[in-house]
């Protein structure tokens, strides 16, 4: 008798390839995907997971950011979110204890957050602790690829994505190097500066994007500063997907719902908007 089991399942997905198969699924519905920012434990450390729910419903993938005490590439939006977190005693293990209890989540979390309260925390630690709380990869800007070995290491015997970022004046050598480390995606700074600050030019961008597409294998979300659903419309030509954060933390400063928010960003350059386009003509 064969040991293989008639209609047996194979094993399940690395986090990491359970995320670029979230992002490449919505290409199929004719839209761009859509990746979403939180800051952890904001605006209220009580409601955090029915606002992670709510929002893991209507995106492709939720960034889920641990406060810092000094967010050097975040403007003022997610500097007021990461110190109202803090003073509310949010921390990362407390974060991952939050995520283990949501269970599986409708879209996949990526951890954000700076290097120190990683290495605080224990590399080996953290990485078996994320993958048992659902986790499917981390965003660090502050740690260049070029150090980023160890974070690698401890990440591999998980499945999860450590994900690389590019910008504007990435050189093509670099790029091509950022590109092939990348996991899960490729985050595509549109601007120089931080988080929520100036709005991207689409058309400044498009030669930019179009050229980080080419180099990565993986699915491109560009973020920094995307907040309207025109300027999805416009970027989503050029990238994969989009990356939102200062805009959806504004929305739930003002006490706002985030799902219709998120949902007009998600159907902005999809078959919906273009039927909605139809039908106001």
């Amino acid at each position: 008798m064969s040991g293989a089991v008639s209609g047996a399942r194979g094993p399940a997905p690395a986090p990491q390839d359970r995320l670029e198969a979230a992002l490449r699924a919505p290409a199929a519905a004719g839209r761009p995907a859509l990746v979403a920012f939180l800051t952890a434990g904001y605006p209220l450390r009580a409601g955090f997971r029915e606002t992670l729910a709510q929002v893991a419903a209507i995106a492709d993938a939720v960034e889920v950011g641990v406060p810092f005490s000094d967010p050097m590439a975040d403007g003022l939006t997610i500097q007021r979110a990461s110190a109202a977190a803090l003073a509310q005693g949010v921390t990362l293990a407390w974060i991952l204890e939050e995520l283990a209890r949501a269970g599986r989540l409708a879209a996949p979390p990526v951890l954000m957050g700076y290097l120190n309260p990683f290495l605080a925390y224990g590399l080996e630690r953290l990485a078996a602790d994320a993958a048992a709380a659902g986790v499917a990869g981390f965003v660090v800007p502050d740690l260049p690829l070029d150090e980023a070995e160890p974070f690698e290491r401890a990440l591999a015997p998980h499945g999860l994505a450590l994900v690389q970022l590019v910008t504007p004046v990435t050189p093509p050598a670099r790029l091509a190097r950022l590109a092939a480390a990348s996991r899960g995606f490729l985050y595509a700074v549109t601007v120089t500066g931080v988080t929520g600050g100036a709005e991207p030019d689409p058309l400044a961008i498009a030669d930019y994007l179009d050229r980080v597409r080419r180099a990565s294998p993986r699915p491109v979300m560009a973020g920094f500063g995307v907040r309207t659903p025109g300027q999805v419309r416009a970027l989503a030509p050029h990238a994969d997907g989009v990356v939102v954060g200062s805009a959806l933390i504004e929305a739930l400063e003002r006490g706002d719902d985030p799902g219709p928010f998120l949902a007009g960003l998600r159907d902005a350059a999809g078959p919906r908007a273009a039927a909605d386009g139809e039908g106001n003509r």
